[in-house]
């Protein structure tokens, strides 16, 4: 059993019929494991891989497998920690120009518009913060923990909770506008996906295998798309979560499901452009006409954004854990779970480099401005590297 599938199926949500346990899966000793994780290679690195700046968050994710997510803004990142730091940082430099902390713990963020920040609590809360100075201006009850960022369009907050309902609140007053619940299922992986907002628009994944488009103002439903369909006789074979983070395009929108598919959506009428079978837990990215996905079996695949198939595949990281390809310049970032950070070429799917920024590894989706990748490790570093070719 790899290592991040037996993270997160050790806090599998077991919803209205109480505690169930799996009985016998986590009895199999590690010489009986048919998935240990793959040893690294030795590789030439062919980069320059510069640490501008490191600066400490608090206590990071925590202990509760959360995924919290920086966001840039400008020449700012927003980032939070587990434990309630939340701070302002200068991505040139790594200054801090504001920190708060919070009264609470933390589970979902960071999500951003203008002069707003949002995030999520871990007891049901979703609150606003003035983006300047970190104050909270409001906060709002939800029924689960918030693992995703909210995400707002001025108008509207939208916020997805851990017990499969989608809520909306006014932006400017908190106050509930709309709530969606969903048909949980007997046992989902512990995360959510992140909604996305795109104009009057919002596009959601669940548990069900299912991804939505909702109007974010009142909240009703414009499509529904099957992503993954449950297949297998037990619980835990039938888990189809959507909980990584989906890549929107102009009008298409890359989504991929645990034990299902990644599927490319017409975002007008939720329409399946093309899909294939994979088994992913951080969701797609896409760039170079590519869409990338780190499967769990730590193959990383370029699929072709046109549906032609795929580009290229790379096998070397088996059940390393892997966090979600990201783009940067003309490379791909991934993240295994021993905290290494490979470089790919996007054209082939080469190494190019590696280095290892914290041993704690970093679930959150890493950050990319040009040529600069920033990396928020799960043990509550947040780093920059500049990356260019070797002269």
């Amino acid at each position: 059993m790899d290592l991040l599938r037996k993270a997160a199926l050790l806090t599998l949500l077991v919803t209205l019929a109480g505690c169930e346990t799996v009985s016998g899966f986590f009895e199999m000793g590690d010489d009986e494991d048919p998935q240990q994780p793959a040893e690294l290679q030795d590789i030439e690195n062919q980069l320059n891989v510069r640490k501008l700046w490191s600066v400490g968050v608090g206590d990071g994710q925590g202990d509760g497998l959360y995924k919290l997510q920086p966001i840039i803004d400008g020449d700012t990142i927003y980032v939070a920690s587990a434990e309630g730091e939340v701070r302002a940082v200068d991505r040139n430099n790594g200054d801090t120009i504001w920190r708060q902390r919070l009264d609470l713990d933390l589970s979902g963020g960071v999500g951003h518009y203008e002069d707003a920040l949002f995030l999520g609590g871990n007891d049901g809360l979703v609150m606003r913060l003035d983006a300047t100075t970190g104050e909270t201006l409001w906060t709002s009850e939800v029924s689960g923990e918030v693992l995703a960022a909210p995400q707002s369009n001025g108008r509207v907050v939208v916020a997805q909770t851990y017990d499969g309902r989608l809520y909306g609140f006014d932006f400017e007053t908190g106050e509930q506008q709309w709530r969606y619940d969903s048909n949980l299922p007997v046992l989902t992986i512990r995360g959510t996906s992140t909604p996305i907002l795109d104009g009057g628009v919002v596009y959601a994944g669940f548990a069900t295998g299912r991804v939505l488009a909702f109007d974010a103002l009142d909240g009703t439903i414009r499509w529904e798309a099957r992503v993954a369909i449950p297949q297998g006789r037990s619980e835990i074979e039938r888990i189809v979560d959507v909980d990584g983070t989906m890549a929107l395009a102009g009008t298409e929108l890359y989504v991929a499901s645990y034990q299902g598919r990644i599927a490319a959506l017409d975002t007008r009428t939720g329409r399946k452009i093309w899909q294939r079978n994979v088994s992913a837990f951080y969701g797609v990215s896409q760039g170079f006409g590519n869409v990338y996905i780190a499967e769990e079996s730590g193959t990383i695949t370029a699929f072709l954004r046109n549906g032609q198939g795929i580009r290229w595949e790379q096998p070397a990281l088996a059940w390393r854990g892997l966090s979600r390809p990201i783009p940067v310049s003309s490379y791909l970032a991934v993240v295994d779970f021993e905290g290494y950070l490979h470089l790919l070429s996007q054209v082939d799917g080469e190494f190019l480099a590696r280095v290892r920024p914290d041993s704690d590894g970093a679930r959150a989706d890493m950050l990319a401005v040009g040529t600069v990748l920033y990396v928020y490790s799960n043990g509550g570093k947040l780093i920059a590297y500049d990356i260019r070719p070797r002269s």
